[in-house]
């Protein structure tokens, strides 16, 4: 079992992926009047985003994009940070400015979008070299920050309403609480980054294995939730 996860990792991740994304467009009418509809497009960007990932796997052996090789671009380090720790992130506060009611949730929100954004950008500029070849465990911390705010939020606006007794019906539950315990369950991994490496192939396998099953966790729960939900007028 250990074997067939590690050799079909990304095949299983992009399935999930294309799961969801495939799910929330078929369903797509279902929701193009609710915040629903921008979360669906999300889904669909970070399908593609993942898959540029691999562009790094065209360069070694004379692939097609082996003239990158030396340059800054010969890792995905750079993308991965753009697209996922910095734009999901940002994707995400302004998801929850659309579902949330309280303005007070929604400014605390709104600003703390705006610092994470700011400082994000000049930690990258201070640190531009190291932006190519790294990731930077202090942006994965902040954005987790961030997510917890959003999520938190929402769990407490549902508990003090009457969205409490329909709270199984609603996609935006089912969104809120998947991410919530992805961040979750990864954030810590950032911690022990510094054994991510081919010295270590165990602790490698084992940030793959919790990956995986975090990944399968969050996107079959959207899938579901697309499925058995019913439009919120958010």
């Amino acid at each position: 079992m250990e074997d067939f996860l590690r050799a079909n990792y990304l095949l299983l991740t992009y399935s999930v992926e294309s799961l969801a994304a495939i799910t929330g467009l078929f369903f797509y009418k279902k929701y193009k009047l609710t915040a629903a509809k921008y979360f669906i497009w999300f889904l669909v960007f970070i399908f593609f985003s993942d898959l540029f990932m691999n562009y790094i796997s065209f360069i070694p052996n004379n692939g097609i994009l082996s003239f990158i090789k030396g340059t800054v671009f010969e890792r995905n380090h750079w993308w991965s940070t753009l697209y996922w720790k910095i734009g999901a992130i940002m994707f995400f506060t302004f998801f929850y400015s659309k579902i949330l009611k309280r303005e007070l949730f929604k400014l605390i929100i709104r600003y703390s979008s705006i610092v994470f954004l700011f400082f994000s950008i000049s930690y990258i500029l201070y640190h531009w070299r190291a932006y190519f070849t790294r990731f930077f465990p202090i942006l994965s911390i902040l954005g987790a920050i961030v997510i917890f705010l959003c999520t938190v939020f929402y769990f407490i606006e549902v508990l003090q309403s009457n969205k409490i007794l329909t709270f199984y019906r609603s996609l935006n539950f089912y969104i809120s609480f998947a991410i919530f315990i992805w961040w979750l369950i990864i954030t810590p991994l950032v911690f022990y980054d510094i054994y991510n490496s081919l010295a270590d192939w165990n602790f490698v396998f084992l940030k793959w294995e919790i990956y995986l099953f975090a990944n399968i966790f969050m996107y079959v729960t959207f899938t579901f939730a697309f499925i058995w939900c019913r439009p919120e007028n958010d």
